[in-house]
């Protein structure tokens, strides 16, 4: 199993910045695919971005390419999610989520190929 721990969440003005992390704890962090997800009050969960567990394949929705930026650092068992120019449709929960049992070079975009979930940081984008 795999503890997910996720913070740098906060209220930031349109334009700004922030950077997610999600601290994992458990069994080696590099045999998990990555993802972050987020959910907004009255929408629906959606995938944000992924990242394979070698960090060499990674997807971005389209509304967040160019702005976002997932990375993970193994050796460190974290997560980043670098978010720049957010805009307050930006503003939702964050998840990260963990995919056991992938070859190293899979990402997944569904919530429901996701194994383990954190329990979110609050992201909110003020116009």
């Amino acid at each position: 199993q795999v503890q997910l721990v996720e913070s740098g969440g906060g209220l930031v003005q349109a334009g700004g910045s922030l950077r997610l992390s999600c601290a994992a704890s458990g069994r080696a962090f590099d045999m998990y695919a990555m993802g972050w997800f987020r959910q907004a009050p009255g929408k629906e969960r959606e995938c944000v971005s992924a990242i394979s567990r070698n960090g060499g394949n990674t997807y971005y929705t389209n509304s967040v390419k160019g702005r976002f930026t997932i990375s993970r650092d193994n050796a460190k068992n974290a997560l980043y999610l670098q978010m720049n120019s957010l805009n307050p449709e930006d503003t939702a929960g964050y998840y990260c989520a963990a995919r056991a049992r992938t070859s190293v070079t899979n990402r997944f975009l569904q919530g429901k190929d996701y194994h383990y979930w954190g329990l979110g940081t609050q992201v909110t984008v003020s116009s």
